[in-house]
């Protein structure tokens, strides 16, 4: 969950680049969590890392240091939190420094045996000022490196960031520095994610690319149980024990800037997402379909002989993208005619699946680094199973560790609760049902190129909610700004489009509000309508399945009996929802089976509204993070 970020440069020439390479790349990753920040540095000549950290946001630990300005350095860390072990507060805050105050720490993840660790030390005449697992890390890196200076007669950071790696259990990035060693920032990860930025003259370190995008777009990939050491021209790669990997690194080119990961203009970082959702859907169709018409995914490197061996489809996901897979459940069902599970990561792994060599897992993540979803693939790839990712993040550990990734190109999310990976997500799944059809045989190849033809008319048509419906979700947010409940409803593909709503009224607008399939209604949710009671109900199509309209018209009634207020989203010209509806958020004529896509924006801009008029920060909702790197 915490961002990290670490930069090494020139050694003989210490400046404030190093700080401010910590800073900017601290903002950038505050997604990432923003209970406290702060940095650590070194530089030939000092005798202890400085280091300076503030509770609360990151702007704090700015003015701090504005204050009361840091010394010029060649090496820096820094580090963002988003508390798991202490209360945030400016002692448990990173970094973490040894008992002599040389060497610095920050981390990302759990150390679960912390607790004896701590034990250990104190028997030995540790003593620990702070309730974080952290600290417990750097009293036994400086532990460690006094082992090394005994034994070797000099400071190897390095060999004993390996050795502590090897006591320690759980999940962990930990990025170290040394006064004694000024001109390199080490690191480790197990079950957490790290980057290298590969520079000229200087090099980074990053729990994602956005730490050093500003500096440098190429990157490395840092592997699961690897340990890294970057300093001004070289980056030295080991595992645990010592020893150089055999595989050649994977260097790849982000393929956005640093622009992209900044609010240029707009109010906050979920407004500007939720207006770049068209080109993020038409960014994941670019280069879909050859010039014959086929469905072309060059990252998919599973054999078509396995894929058209596939009876069963299982997603996993958490959140907001186990609500594209219940959408990916309809379309793939409907286009393959295999069964598809849609299955809570954090449960799936847990329950003893069934999984087969005839199974493919499909794991959803923006972040590329949800801890739960990761550790579910792992699980289906130790019973044979494949697995295929649906991920915004290259490098990331979910891609690397599947059989098969397919990106979505939506770009850099910053704001906490996602939006535009939501449709990114959707579209991608539906080009990987539509691949599976071709590969399978199961549609006709003139209706797979007429999906595709439609599923391209999407962006212009989320661009017009996006132009005609602001108006209308402002008029809603008015009348019910104070209301203590929702209740969000939904059938067929509008179902998991009413989870994702009433998601992000919760986590932004922290309102009370239920999702449910709205056949359910009459056998038990109806019971918390009252007067004036919002409910929002996503209405399908009366063209095409008309059953599935009136069901829900039916609905809307009874609860308008009952005096709920109704707000819905229908189609252009719905004189059924016209007529019992007290305000519409009107989408243009679609096929229902991409409806999802344009539904979903409105209920977006609802929750952002609420939350912008009770005068929350819709971008860094409380207690929440954007990366879920811990279980």
């Amino acid at each position: 969950m915490c961002g990290i970020v670490g930069y090494a440069g020139n050694v003989t020439t210490p400046s404030m680049k190093p700080l401010d390479v910590c800073l900017q790349g601290l903002e950038r990753l505050e997604y990432r969590g923003y209970d406290s920040a702060g940095v650590a540095l070194t530089a030939p000549g000092m005798g202890r890392v400085a280091v300076r950290k503030k509770a609360g946001r990151l702007s704090n630990l700015v003015e701090d240091i504005e204050r009361h300005p840091l010394p010029d350095a060649t090496v820096a860390i820094g580090h963002t939190r988003w508390a798991t072990n202490g209360e945030p507060n400016d002692v448990n805050a990173h970094p973490h420094c040894s008992r002599d105050g040389k060497v610095a720490i920050i981390h990302n993840g759990i150390i679960e045996n912390a607790s004896q660790l701590r034990l250990d030390l104190q028997a030995e005449g540790y003593h620990f000022v702070s309730a974080t697992d952290t600290e417990v890390a750097a009293k036994l890196l400086g532990k460690v490196v006094d082992t090394v200076i005994a034994e070797t007669g000099e400071p190897n950071l390095l060999e004993a960031m390996c050795l502590m790696s090897r006591m320690l259990e759980g999940a962990f990035t930990i990025l170290a520095v040394d006064a004694r060693q000024p001109g390199i920032v080490v690191g480790a990860r197990h079950d957490s994610p790290l980057v290298v930025g590969v520079g000229d003259g200087e090099n980074f370190l990053g729990s994602d690319v956005a730490a050093f995008v500003a500096y440098t777009k190429t990157a490395m990939e840092i592997g699961q149980d690897q340990a890294v050491q970057i300093s001004a021209d070289e980056i030295v790669v080991t595992d645990f024990e010592g020893n150089e990997p055999t595989d050649e690194a994977n260097i790849f080119t982000v393929d956005w800037d640093a622009s992209a990961a900044e609010k240029g203009g707009w109010d906050s970082f979920m407004d500007k997402e939720i207006h770049e959702e068209p080109a993020a859907v038409q960014r994941t169709l670019i280069g879909r379909m050859d010039d014959a018409g086929n469905i072309n995914l060059d990252e998919v490197h599973i054999d078509e002989h396995d894929l058209k061996a596939i009876d069963k489809i299982i997603v996993v996901a958490c959140g907001t993208a186990s609500y594209a897979g219940m959408v990916a459940k309809y379309a793939i069902e409907h286009w393959v005619r295999i069964p598809v599970e849609v299955e809570l990561a954090h449960e799936f792994r847990y329950r003893d699946p069934i999984l087969t060599p005839r199974t493919l897992v499909v794991a959803i993540s923006q972040s590329g680094e949800t801890m739960d979803t990761l550790m579910a693939l792992r699980h289906a790839r130790e019973q044979g199973s494949k697995v295929l990712a649906i991920c915004n993040t290259q490098g990331a550990s979910i891609p690397r560790e599947s059989d098969a990734v397919l990106y979505t190109h939506a770009g850099p999310e910053v704001a906490v609760a996602s939006t535009k990976a939501f449709v990114a997500q959707i579209t991608a799944a539906y080009i990987l049902g539509l691949y599976l059809a071709q590969i399978k045989g199961t549609v006709f190849h003139d209706e797979i190129r007429q999906t595709i033809d439609s599923l391209k008319e999407m962006p212009r048509k989320i661009q017009w909610v996006l132009d005609t419906q602001p108006q209308a979700v402002t008029k809603a947010v008015a009348g019910l700004v104070d209301a203590q409940s929702f209740l969000f409803l939904g059938r067929y593909v509008g179902y998991p489009v009413a989870l994702e709503g009433a998601l992000k009224l919760k986590e932004i607008a922290y309102t009370f509000t239920e999702g449910f399939a709205a056949g359910e209604l009459k056998h038990g949710p109806i019971a918390l309508v009252d007067e004036g009671e919002p409910v929002v109900f996503i209405v399908p199509s009366a063209r095409g399945r008309n059953i599935l309209h009136s069901k829900v018209i039916s609905g809307i009634e009874e609860v308008k009996a009952r005096g709920a207020f109704i707000i819905a989203v229908a189609e252009e010209g719905d004189r059924d929802v016209e007529r019992y509806a007290d305000i519409v958020f009107w989408r243009p004529e679609c096929p229902t089976l991409l409806s999802p896509l344009v539904d979903v924006v409105p209920l977006q801009l609802l929750a952002m509204d609420m939350a912008k008029q009770k005068g929350y920060d819709v971008d860094k909702p409380r207690n929440l993070a954007k990366s879920v790197t811990v279980e």
